[in-house]
């Protein structure tokens, strides 16, 4: 056998490695599609992530296609129920409170991606909520952490500082809240009859939801869900609360002055922060716990989507190499995010960087992301089943009763009967 000079031996490494460059673009070379809804937030995070792709995959093209968010997800629907998979695209995003209907309804329509994707960076809780059968099926994205909105000056005025919310309860809530009309005549939160989202903020709280894990409902005998009624009831009867009808008024009671503030996710950041003459003037806090729970915490969710790859894909191995490349692992990515669209991610990783721990002037110099992000590691990891909004549609049929005093154990009762009408 002839021996290989040293030279031909690296011109032949070098005709290799490109060849295999070469194959490697080739089979990275087309459009990926996406649908998704917000195109001033979820469309430009996407956007940002294929810009960052493409400069090291240059063929590849990703396309986001504007939906408004009901629409799409009609669309998506009427689609995977007829079992037509031509025109689905690539990449979809999900709300998170769907995700297991989504998985559960069509099996087989979403690419599992456990063993593609290392999700073990990411919050735990998002993992959780799209996990089915010990796969994970999503990418997460935005999350939803909880924070306890407040007018630090108005607290200020009644004797408080930030170090009198931290580690709270809600009867503590309660007391302060109290305290605060007595010496400023300010109400504390507004209470939109027509929306369970303080519910659900509380429940996850303790690790809890209106379901099982294995799908059966868990109302009447939640002893947590039942704390989160007799805890609302309580606000209500205080008088630290004020009804309002509806997001333009729920917004503007706190944005306004006319209340203190509000319990809510992340995403409000932005909507505060748009009073630019309050600057200076706000705080957040983590959310009160629920009083008298085993496991309750001071941290919870509301809100939030993840990215899926479609089965059925035309480019579904790109599809996940680019969520891999870019969303599971930039850590950039999430820098610039989160400052130009105040995106707060579910890659645990990204609180290291920059952004995250800067301070905040809007709220009074405090570093806001990075105790969002520090709140977004502790939230429980709950299963939202795939009949929660069935069971939030019950819950807001009984907050007259809840409101006038009623009995908890009967209105939860009641509560879980609607639900098993309304999912048999």
């Amino acid at each position: 056998m002839t021996r290989m000079s040293t030279g031909l031996k690296r011109s032949l490494a070098i005709v290799l490695a490109s060849v295999s460059a070469m194959t490697v673009t080739a089979a990275y070379a087309g459009e990926i599609t996406v649908w998704a809804w917000d195109p001033n937030f979820n469309g430009a995070t996407m956007n940002k992530a294929a810009e960052i792709y493409k400069a090291n995959h240059p063929d590849t093209t990703v396309t986001v296609v504007d939906f408004a968010k009901a629409d799409l997800e009609t669309k998506l629907q009427a689609q995977l129920a007829s079992g037509t998979t031509d025109g689905l695209p690539d990449i979809v995003l999900i709300e998170d409170y769907g995700a297991q209907k989504y998985l559960q309804s069509f099996p087989g329509a979403f690419e599992p991606l456990s063993d593609k994707i290392d999700l073990s960076g990411f919050a735990p809780y998002k993992v959780e909520l799209a996990t089915l059968n010990g796969q994970g099926y999503s990418l997460p994205f935005d999350s939803g952490v909880t924070g306890l909105f407040y007018r630090s000056d108005i607290l200020e005025e009644a004797g408080y500082t930030a170090a009198d919310l931290e580690g709270i309860t809600w009867s503590r809530m309660i007391e302060i809240g109290k305290d605060i009309k007595e010496k400023t005549g300010q109400i504390m939160f507004p209470i939109d009859p027509n929306d369970a989202g303080i519910f659900r903020i509380m429940m996850q709280s303790a690790g809890s939801w209106y379901f099982n894990a294995d799908g059966s409902v868990n109302i009447a005998n939640n002893d947590v869900f039942k704390a989160a009624l007799k805890t609302y009831q309580d606000l209500i009867a205080s008088g630290i609360t004020k009804p309002v009808a509806g997001w333009t008024e729920y917004t503007g009671s706190f944005t306004s002055g006319d209340t203190v503030g509000t319990v809510t996710g992340v995403w409000m950041t932005g909507t505060i922060k748009a009073n630019a003459d309050q600057s200076g003037k706000w705080g957040v806090a983590p959310i009160p716990a629920l009083d008298g729970v085993e496991g309750a915490t001071n941290a919870s969710n509301l809100g939030g989507s993840s990215w899926y790859v479609m089965s059925s894909a035309p480019n579904k191995e790109e599809a996940i190499d680019f969520l891999n490349t870019v969303w599971a692992q930039d850590v950039n990515f999430y820098q610039e995010i989160l400052v130009n669209q105040g995106a707060v991610g579910s890659l645990l990783a990204a609180r290291e960087g920059e952004a995250y721990s800067a301070n905040d002037d809007f709220f009074g110099g405090a570093p806001v992301w990075q105790h969002f992000s520090d709140w977004l590691a502790a939230i429980p990891a709950v299963n939202y089943g795939i009949f929660t909004n069935e069971a939030d549609a019950a819950v807001v049929a009984q907050i007259p009763a809840l409101t006038s005093g009623g009995n908890i154990d009967e209105i939860a009762a009641a509560i879980e009967a609607q639900v098993n009408q309304q999912v048999q």
